[in-house]
């Protein structure tokens, strides 16, 4: 994963470049740099670290040019370092390239080149890609990148320029996503629009095999076979104040605030009271499949695979339709079986999540429909899926993911109670009652927010414990999964998420006097065995943080510190348990001194497999 901007016009480059590196700087933080092409000689500056550290680097330079790369890189191949950082140069020093994805096959090819006179400094498989295009060039920058691309296996967003040639750049995909911003006397492109929403709105995203060639003034498209396109031009969607922390101090914070909002705008325009249902546009198209449906496979990565838990719930319980929840990462290597009738559904917020787009990819070959729920208005997920549903969360910045979370069970449910009354399994009136008790989830997240104070005190007492154990039943069950997820993403803590009855079959050997246990017990039909489960965890010695419904005066004899969330019907809980685990994670993890919006080693969309 890596933050991929290029920049040629009118102005100067190098401001253009370390904006849009800062606006990208969540898909990958390692290290940093650019290359820019000035009075035909080229040049380029990088560093390991962050974007600040290449700015400094670059505020003692002064490089005029109105053409230029830069990358913020995630590493795969070798170590984050200054020599393993983008860009990547070739032998003659004229030919420069930046690269997102895995060359598979890059060791032969470096092989071949090596046994050609090529010297390679680097650990990583891109350098690879600029010594190939070296090979392969005579005259026509173009030309080499499309030969040498018909050469490699594997996955890329890349851009080339020559210092020969400095009035273009050439941009190709294939699994990485890239997107050409349109400007007057100026174009851009970039692996996010994020990058580029201070300069543009008018953006062509390129599909997998497909070249461009950018100027200041044109934009041509091609496939690698030399086929010219004819690209549609789409509007980027979001505003600077959206991907702006604001007042808070981290974006994973906002975007925790954001939630209320969020919720609102997933529900506009599709809730019918009357009715007693949801009504989905994304889906319209497909009512005579969904009438006929006789399994769903729901395909997800993280916390998209969390969602999808949820999701086979609320499915199987309001409209009797099975339900499989896979980690998309394993699903194409495992020679699943499709049969007649089958819906599969991706959930990844950014829409390009690679190992979930392989696997929606891999089910439509084998006959399934494919419907995908996704954040990003243009990714490939939503223009590779047949049809599917936006879930409208606005921009999420924070690499660990929160209001999505929310979002993507909210179109679940929607999908559900749709599918419930299709089939006669819901009847008006409990439609109607699920209805009015989703159109009152924004104020309750908003009553569970304001006790964000009462959650950092609790952070407090919390934040050097090294393990935790996240326990519930029925539903929640992935809430706790989610929980122990974020406080591992965001603090380095050790936790693990179980159903509350596995304890027992294990986990129950780990606790102790020193082990914080959080139980998701809200009200519903597990709430008596799950305060089994807690008079376990007790006579253990276990600490005990439980989520409970507001008034709850049973619980609250055993657990050391509850915290109450409203009350809402049984299939909405998850939306409202979650909210105090994302604070609670995000807390600890402040106070512990963890950049919680750029934790160690991940990334916000992970487009590499």
């Amino acid at each position: 994963m890596c933050g991929i901007i290029g920049y040629i016009g009118k102005r100067e480059a190098v401001p253009v470049l370390l904006n849009g590196l800062r606006r990208m700087e969540y898909r990958g933080y390692d290290s940093a740099g650019v290359a820019l092409i000035s009075n035909r000689i080229l040049n380029v500056v990088k560093e390991r670290g962050k974007v600040a550290v290449l700015s400094e680097m670059l505020n003692t330079m002064n490089i005029p040019a109105n053409i230029g790369l830069g990358h913020t890189r995630w590493a795969t191949h070798g170590e984050p370092n200054q020599i393993n950082a983008h860009p990547h140069i070739d032998g003659s020093g004229k030919i420069v390239i930046i690269h997102n994805g895995i060359i598979e096959n890059y060791y032969s090819i470096k092989q071949e080149l090596i046994s050609k006179g090529h010297l390679f400094k680097s650990e990583t498989d891109s350098e690879v890609l600029a010594h190939l295009i070296e090979e392969l060039y005579e005259g026509d920058i173009e030309q080499a990148v499309r030969m040498a691309l018909t050469q490699v296996k594997g996955t890329y967003g890349m851009v080339a320029m020559n210092s020969d040639e400095p009035d273009r750049m050439i941009a190709a995909r294939m699994g990485s996503p890239m997107i050409i911003g349109l400007g007057e006397g100026e174009n851009m492109i970039a692996s996010d629009a994020a990058a580029m929403v201070d300069y543009t709105r008018d953006v062509i995203f390129l599909d997998d095999g497909e070249m461009a060639v950018l100027t200041s003034d044109k934009v041509t498209n091609t496939r690698l076979d030399k086929k010219v396109l004819n690209k549609k031009v789409e509007q980027i969607s979001f505003n600077i104040e959206e991907i702006a922390k604001n007042k808070f101090p981290h974006f994973m914070l906002k975007e925790i605030y954001e939630q209320p909002n969020s919720l609102r705008d997933g529900m506009r325009g599709r809730l019918l009271l009357d009715e007693g249902t949801a009504k989905l546009g994304g889906l319209i198209n497909f009512q005579d499949k969904l009438e006929r449906v006789k399994r769903f496979i729901i395909l997800g990565c993280g916390t998209s695979w969390h969602s999808g838990l949820i999701g086979e719930y609320l499915i199987e319980e309001l409209a009797k339709i099975p339900v499989e929840v896979e980690y998309a990462s394993e699903f194409r290597y495992r020679n699943p079986i499709i049969e007649d009738d089958t819906i599969a559904i991706a959930i990844s917020q950014s829409g390009e999540t690679i190992d979930t787009l392989a696997a929606i990819r891999e089910a439509k070959k084998r006959g399934a429909t494919a419907l995908g729920i996704c954040n990003a208005v243009g990714s490939t997920i939503a223009r590779e899926t047949e049809g599917g549903v936006y879930i409208h969360a606005g921009p999420e910045i924070g690499v660990a993911s929160t209001k999505a979370f929310t979002s993507q069970v909210l179109v679940l449910t929607q999908i559900a109670l749709m599918l419930g009354r299709r089939r006669g399994i819901i009847s008006l009136d409990r439609g109607c009652e699920l209805v009015q008790e989703m159109m009152k989830l924004p104020d309750k997240v908003a009553k569970v927010i304001e006790k964000d104070n009462e959650i950092k005190e609790l952070a407090e007492f919390l934040k050097d414990k090294p393990n935790f154990l996240y326990l519930s039943r029925g539903i929640n069950f992935p809430v706790a999964l989610e929980g122990a997820l974020k406080l591992k993403e965001i603090s380095y803590i050790h936790a693990e998420g179980y159903p509350a009855a596995e304890m027992k079959h294990g986990p129950i050997a780990l606790i102790d006097a020193n082990m914080p246990v959080v139980f998701v017990a809200v009200n519903g039909s597990t709430y008596e065995k799950v305060i089994s489960n807690i008079e376990e965890v007790k006579a253990r010695k276990g600490f005990i943080i439980a989520v409970v419904n507001e008034g709850d005066k049973i619980i609250s004899r055993y657990a050391d510190r509850t915290i109450e969330i409203p009350s809402t019907d049984t299939f909405l809980t998850p939306i409202l348990s979650v909210i105090p685990l994302q604070l609670l994670a995000y807390h600890i993890a402040v106070l512990r001194g963890c950049n919680v919006d750029q934790p160690r080693n991940l990334a916000k969309s992970v487009t590499v497999e």
